[in-house]
């Protein structure tokens, strides 16, 4: 199961992490990001060996996904080296 980042957390989740992340930032109200996380959760367990992933609730960790940039969900971030490599909405 893909870890939740909360402001707690982030460091040790994020900026101190070397395997390449995705991070699924959602809403639990956006019906499309309801319709992908079944789909994030089937490539966590065929990939989970190869990337981190990582849920990121909007409403719970605002200071976060503003710090992303994200405006719109759901978004999917591809980090590596806490470093942004891509990003999909």
């Amino acid at each position: 199961m893909a870890t939740s980042i909360t402001k707690d957390n982030f460091a040790a989740e994020i900026e101190n992490e070397t395997m390449p992340i995705v991070m699924d930032v959602y809403a639990s109200w956006c019906g499309p990001c309801q319709q992908m996380a079944p789909h994030f959760d089937s490539l966590e367990k065929e990939l989970k060996d190869t990337y981190k992933f990582v849920k990121l609730n909007v409403d719970e960790a605002r200071d976060i996904s503003i710090k992303y940039g994200v405006t719109s969900v759901p978004t999917f971030i591809f980090l590596h080296n806490n470093q942004v490599k891509g990003r999909v909405t």
